[in-house]
């Protein structure tokens, strides 16, 4: 028998402050960090699971509270009856009485579980010598609904409607499993737009995003309406007529500023706004929505399925952006893609961070292979930052993800990453008074 024997845990930090990577008009100078978890068991070859949550400084210490007051719930049990029932494991954890009055099923302890759950199945996958992708798609339709907890969705979606949607993606799977293996998955460069970088960085960056085949680029706007005139015109002179632009608010606006600046901006014919206003109000995405002439995306914020469910029957969407640390792991994101496919709305993961193109990557080809069967209007978020830090790093070439081989879901960092930036001790953060 082999049992997991709990975790270990790591507060890694990156520096992105100093650069302005990842800055937008709500968060002006993140660092990126991982809230890291290994979950350790005893086998005898080291098999062990990685996850993180994604967070932007000192969030870490309240994550890595979370993550290890959830330890007793995974020591001492038994490796293969966990992973042989993830979706009773998921229902038990986000169903504690206690933690979840924290949320419920929100916030801290939510995303903490997240990371519990996405560490199983990091070693589910690396059990059966498996991309994540892969295992998932290779689940039967039957399995993958009982990953999911319906309860809050049955006016939506029904356990008997998820099988039904996944029985007509089994249809031709292997012939789109060889598509994706040879083609990759498309791919959309966020890359340029961070709002703290020069017009000049920003232009540059553009022009070079659509030389390696980008078909789309992202800006950050939404700080200073003359501000985001400019970078958009000059955007738009950089990438040609043929690229298109996505704009990204961060939840700065309220809903009749989310209006009147859009309406400024629609000239630069976006490819869609993202997160105009709270991702928690919903009648405001879609009055948003219904009084602009330019697509709406959001979800990398939304908590978890009942919002996303909730924003799909108000028809406040156009296009859900998933997020793999922001709810309670692969299996809520699942039911999440699932939801997505019975509206009809295209799914465009979040990748805006440190690890989550690694991750997320996995979400969306198994989206493509056995549930959604498209690539249509679907595109990866991707940034060029932090990749180098792990093991099996997300890889895009000609503007497309090359399809994961490795076994895992991509998540594990590097131990020499790990040392170089673990706060406040590692070498990285020496002598430095930054406000990570």
């Amino acid at each position: 028998m082999t049992t997991i024997l709990g975790f270990d845990t790591y507060d890694v930090r990156f520096p992105t402050s100093r650069h302005l990577d990842g800055s937008d008009a709500m968060n002006p100078n993140p660092d990126y960090s991982a809230a890291y978890l290994v979950l350790r068991t005893d086998a005898a070859d080291g098999l062990a699971g990685h996850a993180h949550v994604f967070t932007i400084g000192r969030g870490n210490d309240i994550q890595l509270a979370a993550l290890r007051a959830l330890e007793p719930f995974m020591a001492g049990r038994d490796l293969d009856e966990t992973l042989a029932d993830l979706g009773g494991l998921s229902r038990r954890l986000v169903g504690d009485s206690p933690l979840r009055w924290l949320g419920p099923e929100r916030g801290v302890v939510h995303m903490a579980i997240g990371a519990v759950l996405n560490a199983c199945w990091d070693l589910a996958a690396r059990r059966a010598g498996k991309p994540l992708w892969r295992l998932l798609a290779d689940l039967s339709p039957a399995e993958i609904v009982s990953m999911v907890d319906f309860r809050y969705l049955a006016d939506a979606l029904t356990p008997d409607e998820a099988l039904a949607l996944l029985e007509r993606g089994a249809a031709g799977k292997a012939e789109r499993a060889e598509i994706l293996e040879r083609d990759g998955y498309p791919a959309y460069s966020t890359t340029p737009g961070w709002l703290g970088y020069s017009d000049e960085l920003m232009a540059e960056l553009c022009a070079q995003a659509v030389s390696d085949g980008f078909s789309i680029v992202k800006l950050k706007v939404g700080a200073r309406l003359e501000d985001d005139i400019r970078r958009c015109r000059i955007a738009r002179e950089a990438v040609g007529e043929n690229i298109g632009i996505a704009l990204d608010a961060n939840q700065v606006w309220d809903v009749p500023t989310a209006i009147s600046w859009l309406r400024e901006l629609a000239p630069v014919r976006p490819e869609w706004i993202e997160e105009p206003t709270s991702p928690d109000d919903i009648l405001g995405t879609a009055a948003i929505r219904a009084a602009i002439p330019v697509p709406v995306a959001t979800g990398e914020h939304i908590s978890n399925r009942v919002v996303f469910k909730q924003l799909l029957q108000a028809s406040a969407i156009d296009i859900m952006q998933i997020d793999a640390c922001r709810v309670a792991g692969v299996n809520e994101n699942i039911a999440n893609l699932l939801l997505a496919a019975k509206f009809g709305v295209p799914v465009c993961p979040h990748a805006g961070g440190v690890g989550l193109c690694e991750i997320v990557q996995h979400l969306a080809m198994f989206d493509y292979v056995a549930v959604s069967g498209t690539m249509d209007g679907r595109v990866i978020e991707w940034i060029d930052h932090l990749h180098e830090q792990f093991v099996t790093p997300a890889v895009v070439t000609r503007g497309r993800y090359l399809t994961p081989t490795a076994p895992g879901a991509s998540t594990e960092l590097l131990p020499e990453s790990i040392a170089e930036f673990s706060f406040p001790s590692g070498p990285a953060w020496a002598g430095t008074t930054l406000h990570a």
